[in-house]
C-alpha cells in the first residue's frame, strides 16, 4: 500500500464529471516487420509477460474514509488483464481523421477507479495495412516523462521482442485495507500534519523571497505569474465531450527555423502554437489584443529519478506574443519570455511549493473546492494560462512493439475548466508528433487548428530562407 504524494494527488482531486485527468498516447505501428504474423493475441501475451515492468498497470486506488488523508495505491486482488486491453476496428476509410475521432470518443470518458485506471486499445482496419493503438493513464499515477518511460518497457530495439526474465519475486495481490486500517493510516499522517504545515509555511515564504529576489534583480518586466491571461473562448467551462486532432512535421524543419533566428526547438514550438493560435482566433474576430499565455509543465526529475513513476513537475508561465503580428519577431519574443519563465522557475520552484500545500490541504475539503471552482469557472476568471503546451523529448531510433515498427507516436494531455486546449508534442526519429485535445465548447474544429500548426511552421521555414 503505496500513500499518494507530492504533486499525484492534486490531480486526483482535480477531476470532476467533465474534466478527465488523464494521459494518453495514440501510436501507429506497421506490423510487416513482426517476424510472426501480427495478432491481438500476441500482443496481450507480450503484455502480460512485461506487467512486472508496469507497476501501475496492477494499482488501484483506495480512499480514505471520511476524506481524512490523500488516497492510497493498492496492488488490486481482482486485477484481469481483459478488463483493461481490448481490440477495436477503426471505421472506414481508417484514416487519420477516424482515428483522431476515435481517440475523442475514448477520451470522452472518465477511468474507472474501482480498477487500476489505465485501459489500452489495440485498433485495427487503419489505411495501409496500420495497426494503431491507444493508451491512456490516470495522471495521478504518472506525468509525461514517467509515461513514456513506462510505454517504452513494451517496446523493443528490434523486431524481434526481447525475452524478458519473469518477477522475482513474483508479484502478489494485496489484500484490499478496510475502513479502520486507512484511518489508522490516516490519523498518524494527522499526528504529523503540524510539522508539515510548518515545511510547508517555511517553502512558502522561501519561495516569496526567492521571487522578490529575483525581480530586484531581472526586474518586473521579467517576472511571470499565473493570472490575468486573456479571456477567449479557450477559457469557458468544458463539457464531458473530446476532440482530438494529430500533426507531424519534420524535425529538420524546425531545427532550421532554430538555427536560423538562435532559438531553440522549444521556442519555435511556441511559436507554432502562438501562430496557430492567432489564425484560429482572427477567424472568430476575438483574437485578443494582450499576448495569450502557456501553462508549460517541465520535468524536474533528476537522474536518479529515471524510471520512478508519479508527477516530478514544475509549471513555467509563458507569454506567446501573440499580439505581435511577425512571426519572426514573435519568436524571438517568445525566446525572451522562456528565458525569463526558466530563470523564474529556478529561483522559486513552485513543484516544490505545490506538493507542500497539497500536503498540507485536507483532502475532504479539495473536491468542494474543486466543485464550487468549477462552478463559478474560477480558473477562466484568474487566466493562469490560456492552453497548455508540453513537450515530450522521444527517442531518435526506431522502436518495436511485438514486432511491429513504431511509425508515430502522439502524445495527448489533459484539459480542465478555464484551460480548455492541451498540445503535447513528442520526438520520434527525424520527425514531431502532435496531439492536440479540446472541448467542442472551446475549440469546434480542433483538426483546423492543427493544420494551423503546419502553417505556422512554414511561415517560419520561409522566413529562415530568405534569413
Amino acid at each position: 500500500m503505496r500513500r499518494l504524494g507530492g504533486l499525484d494527488p492534486m490531480f486526483f482531486y482535480l477531476e470532476t464529471p467533465t474534466t478527465h485527468m488523464q494521459s494518453a498516447f495514440v501510436c501507429i505501428f506497421d506490423p510487416s516487420t513482426a517476424p510472426e504474423n501480427y495478432s491481438f493475441a500476441r500482443v496481450r501475451e507480450l503484455l502480460e509477460q512485461r506487467l512486472h515492468l508496469l507497476p501501475p498497470f496492477r494499482r488501484r486506488l483506495v480512499e480514505v474514509p471520511l476524506g481524512l488523508d490523500h488516497p492510497r495505491w493498492v496492488e488490486d486482488p481482482d486485477f484481469n488483464l481483459d478488463n483493461h486491453l481490448r481490440p477495436a476496428v477503426l471505421a472506414s476509410p481508417g484514416g487519420e481523421s477516424e482515428l483522431a475521432e476515435f481517440a475523442a470518443t475514448v477520451l470522452s470518458k472518465p477511468l474507472d477507479r474501482s480498477r487500476p485506471p489505465w485501459e489500452m486499445y489495440v485498433i485495427e482496419g487503419l489505411q495501409g495495412s496500420l495497426i494503431g493503438s491507444l493508451t491512456k493513464v490516470h495522471h495521478a499515477a504518472i506525468d509525461g516523462v514517467s509515461g513514456e518511460e513506462l510505454i517504452v518497457n513494451l517496446l523493443d530495439l528490434s523486431p524481434e521482442p526481447a525475452i524478458v526474465d519473469p518477477a522475482d519475486p513474483p508479484w502478489e495481490p494485496e489484500s484490499v485495507p478496510s475502513g479502520l486500517e486507512l484511518m489508522g493510516g490516516a490519523l498518524v499522517e494527522l499526528c504529523r500534519r503540524p510539522a508539515v504545515t510548518a515545511r510547508a509555511a517555511w517553502r512558502t515564504v522561501r519561495a516569496g523571497a526567492n521571487l522578490f529576489g529575483h525581480v530586484r534583480r531581472a526586474g518586473f518586466s521579467a517576472m511571470s505569474l499565473p493570472l490575468g491571461a486573456p479571456r477567449t473562448s479557450l477559457g469557458v467551462p468544458v463539457g464531458q465531450e473530446r476532440r482530438v486532432a494529430f500533426a507531424q512535421v519534420g524535425l529538420d524543419d524546425v531545427k532550421s527555423v532554430s538555427h536560423a533566428f538562435g532559438a531553440t526547438v522549444n521556442d519555435v514550438i511556441l511559436a507554432m502554437c502562438s501562430g496557430a493560435l492567432r489564425h484560429h482566433l482572427a477567424a472568430l474576430d476575438e483574437q485578443p489584443k494582450a499576448s495569450m499565455m502557456a501553462i508549460i509543465p517541465v520535468s524536474v526529475r533528476a537522474e536518479h529519478e529515471r524510471g520512478t513513476l508519479g508527477n516530478r513537475l514544475s509549471f513555467m508561465f509563458v507569454s506567446l506574443a501573440s499580439s505581435v503580428e511577425d512571426p519572426v519577431q514573435r519568436l524571438r519574443a517568445i525566446g525572451h519570455a522562456v528565458q525569463a519563465a526558466k530563470a523564474q522557475e529556478k529561483a522559486v520552484r513552485p513543484d516544490v511549493v505545490g506538493s507542500a500545500l497539497v500536503e498540507v490541504g485536507m483532502p475532504a475539503l479539495f473536491a468542494p473546492a474543486v466543485g464550487l471552482a468549477s462552478r463559478f469557472g474560477m480558473v477562466g476568471r484568474v487566466g493562469p494560462g490560456n492552453l497548455i503546451v508540453s513537450n515530450i523529448v522521444g527517442p531518435p531510433f526506431p522502436l518495436y512493439f511485438a514486432g511491429a515498427r513504431l511509425m508515430a507516436a502522439y502524445p495527448i494531455g489533459p484539459i480542465t475548466d478555464g484551460i480548455g486546449l492541451n498540445i503535447t508534442v513528442q520526438s520520434y526519429l527525424d520527425s514531431l508528433y502532435f496531439g492536440l485535445m479540446a472541448s467542442p465548447n472551446t475549440v469546434r474544429d480542433v483538426s483546423k487548428l492543427a493544420h494551423g500548426l503546419t502553417d505556422a511552421l512554414h511561415e517560419l521555414v520561409k522566413a529562415a530562407a530568405v534569413t
